[in-house]
Parts: C-alpha cells; structure tokens; sequence
C-alpha cells in the first residue's frame, strides 16, 4: 500500500432537537440546509453508520474496510490482535444549542443484561459560551431514594453536579456517571464504539416529532453510579486529557514542527487552534486526520503561532 499522507474522512452530520448552524458560523463545516444539526460523526465504525475516506489511494474505504483489510499498515502492528470486530472508538463532534437530555450509559457488569453496549467518553471543550455549564454526578450526599423521588417530582436538576465549563477544559465520563451538556458548548467526544444512552430525565421537551421524547428510567437506575459525587473538570492547562483503558488523549501545544510518526502504532490529530498541516494535508479548529502506522514520518508543521491539538490513541495491547 502507497500511503505518503494521512487519512481523512468525510463526517456524517446527525439532526438532533437541541442542536444548531455552529459547526458551519464556527468551524466552517458544510451542513445539511435548514435543519438543527447537533453531532458530526467524524470517525465511526458501525453497522448503521460508516465513516469513508475523503481522498487518495484508500478514496471510498470505509473505517471498517480499514480495520479489517488493512489493519497492520493503517493501525500498526500494535493493534492487530486487538479482539474488536469493529475499530473500537466513536469520535464526534457535538453542538449543544440547547441542553442535552439527563443521561447515563451502562457500565460493563451491567450492559449486556441490558441488550447494551458500554461507554466510556471525554469531553473536550472547544468552544463555551459564557456561562456554559455541564452536569455531572450527583450532589454530594444525595442517594438513589433522593434522587427516585426527584424524578417523580420533576426537580431532578437539584440532585446534578453541576459546574462552569470554559473552552479548553475537560471532563471524563466514565460509564454509571449521571451526565448532560448544558447548552452554548461545542465539544470533541472521544468514546468507546458504542450508541447505548439511556435518557431519565429530558427537561419536559419535546421531540423533533412533537412527542414527549422515550425515557428509560429502569435501565438508567440500574446503570447509575450512586456513589459518583461532584467529580472535577480537567483544567485547560493539563496536557492529559484523558487516559483509561480504551483511550489516551492528549492535548499538545504546537509552537514548531513536530515528529507524530510512532512505530507500530497510529494517531488521530484533531486541530483545536491554529491550523495545521502534514504531508500536504491541512486541518483547522473541528478537522480531524488519521496518521497511518505506514507512514515512518509524520511531520506536524503548525501554520499559524497558536495551534494546538488533540492526539488519540488506543492502548497498546500486551
């Protein structure tokens, strides 16, 4: 295979009720016209939903395609014992312009009981409004009897944590952690390849079919960590965005040029400021590029003095 450049694909643009137009006004993405658009799958491996390769020799592969045919040059000898049917991640992008649902995903013990899927994610803030806000975990001391008896009152929003978030900063939501976007925030999310999300409280809103949205309030107090209170925002100044079994992230600087290319191994760079480029492939602030394991040079040219960007990686399997 003749890679000399990195891999990118096109996003797959989801109408959501609480979405809006900031990824075209903010990020200069082309969007489906007139609808409120609240995620961009930008890598994704699914049965129902399959990003492809924009350009070059693997043009029309899908991420799956990759995964599978040419798992060692794209992702590394590295991974290739890795015992995921499908490429293991979900990366997205989201525009809340309205709050998101009050919501869990179950977590390993409990997901398969539950015809489910595990997920584990990060957020990363891109853009916040003022005065943006997130939830997540409960309040400290509030118990699953408090909490039960808030959804049947319709003040659940007295149990959340909630918490100020500003661009740059961060938070990791593991699987069992009681979660919700708050509205004006433009997030990467990098997760486990999963679609599992069962909502318990949606703030009385209505969906895009006039009807009050489904709720799952039996799968979402089984999933809830109960003991999950008033978990910390990852400060903006902290390189480490994320490290767990499933994925590292890590935000990094680009003053000058910088070799990405790790034997064995692949990267995914999401530019969050600046613009940069590699092997004649420029991204800016919401684009995303794979570098293929194949590539023995990946040179990071920063195009302007302020960019930075997100590195993923799957863990290296033993």
């Amino acid at each position: 295979m003749n890679l000399s450049s990195p891999i990118t694909f096109d996003p797959l643009a989801m109408e959501r009720v609480w979405g809006g137009r900031r990824f075209e006004t903010l990020l200069g993405k082309t969007l489906p016209h007139a609808v409120p658009v609240g995620e961009l799958w930008e890598m994704v491996d699914r049965p129902e939903a399959q990003s492809v390769v924009h350009e070059g020799p693997l043009k029309g592969k899908t991420l799956h395609d990759l995964w599978i045919g040419h798992r060692e040059e794209v992702f590394g000898s590295l991974h290739t014992s890795n015992p995921s049917p499908r490429f293991p991640l979900l990366i997205k992008l989201l525009d809340a312009r309205e709050r998101l649902s009050v919501q869990v995903h179950p977590p390993v013990a409990r997901a398969a009981s539950m015809n489910g899927e595990p997920k584990t994610e990060c957020w990363y803030f891109l853009h916040a409004s003022k005065g943006a806000s997130v939830y997540a975990g409960l309040k400290k001391g509030v118990s699953r009897k408090q909490f039960e008896q808030a959804l049947q009152e319709g003040t659940v929003e007295e149990t959340l944590h909630s918490v100020q978030a500003d661009t740059g900063e961060s938070i990791f939501i593991p699987s069992g952690r009681l979660h919700a976007i708050g509205e004006g925030l433009v997030i990467v999310e990098v997760q486990q390849n999963s679609d599992t999300t069962y909502r318990v409280f949606d703030w009385n809103r209505r969906g895009l079919d006039g009807n009050p949205r489904d709720l799952h309030i039996k799968e979402s107090l089984a999933s809830i960590d109960f003991n999950d209170f008033e978990p910390p925002l990852t400060p903006s100044s902290q390189t480490v965005v994320a490290d767990c079994p499933y994925f590292h992230v890590e935000k990094i600087p680009l003053p000058c040029p910088r070799n990405i290319a790790t034997t064995g191994d692949f990267s995914i760079v999401t530019c969050l400021t600046g613009e940069v480029e590699c092997s004649g492939t420029n991204i800016r602030p919401g684009g995303f590029m794979l570098i293929p394991s194949l590539l023995e040079e990946a040179i990071l040219i920063p195009i302007t003095g302020d960019t930075t960007i997100l590195v993923t990686r799957l863990p290296r399997q033993e």
